[in-house]
């Protein structure tokens, strides 16, 4: 394991605690070295988002099958929903492990290819993440953030969801898709 990294109970999904230097003028803290994840992905990180999101925005479960990401809060707290799909996408099993951790400032999240994410903002939250891939819409897959197969407890029963976090397939449906997407691109 990567120093400094703690494994989840998935797999390769890592945490990290991020280290604050503060005195009477504020607070220095990095956020990212290469070093901490080149011998997580063999793919370099290429593009940072910045998420702000309100008390009670869920923003849900949705994989990428080329991407990875790493997560790093900056204000606020989050649930955080992780449902490994990797054996489902590979054909080797009907039912996914999932699992969901609160993050808070200073902690960081590394996320494999093919581990859905999402999360809920318990307070408001800012989120910057960074990717492996650039966005092109291509390796954007979602399911419904309620699916009864992914087993979620999120701590609220009513989030405020985007019109496409509403409208998301079912599980199955989605790692279908992303099977059929796989092999349409395995055979040009």
């Amino acid at each position: 394991m990567p120093d400094g990294w703690m494994q989840t109970s998935l797999d390769g999904v890592l945490r990290r605690r991020l280290v604050s230097h503060e005195d009477t003028r504020g607070s220095f803290s990095e956020l990212w070295r290469e070093s901490w994840t080149a011998l997580l992905s063999q793919w370099p990180f290429v593009q940072a988002n910045l998420s702000r999101s309100h008390t009670a925005v869920l923003r849900g479960m949705h994989f990428h099958e080329r991407q990875a990401d790493l997560w790093i809060v900056l204000e606020g707290r989050a649930y955080v929903a992780l449902t490994d799909l990797r054996e489902m996408v590979a054909g080797r099993a009907d039912r996914p492990a999932s699992t969901g951790a609160e993050l808070g400032v200073a902690d960081a999240l590394y996320i494999p290819r093919c581990v859905a994410h999402g999360f809920l903002a318990m307070e408001p939250l800012t989120l910057l993440y960074l990717v492996t891939g650039e966005y092109d819409g291509t390796d954007e897959h979602g399911f419904a953030w309620d699916d009864p197969l992914a087993s979620i407890a999120w701590p609220a029963p009513a989030p405020v969801l985007s019109e496409r976090d509403r409208a998301n397939p079912g599980l199955v449906e989605a790692v279908a898709s992303a099977r059929q997407r796989a092999g349409q691109s395995a055979s040009r």
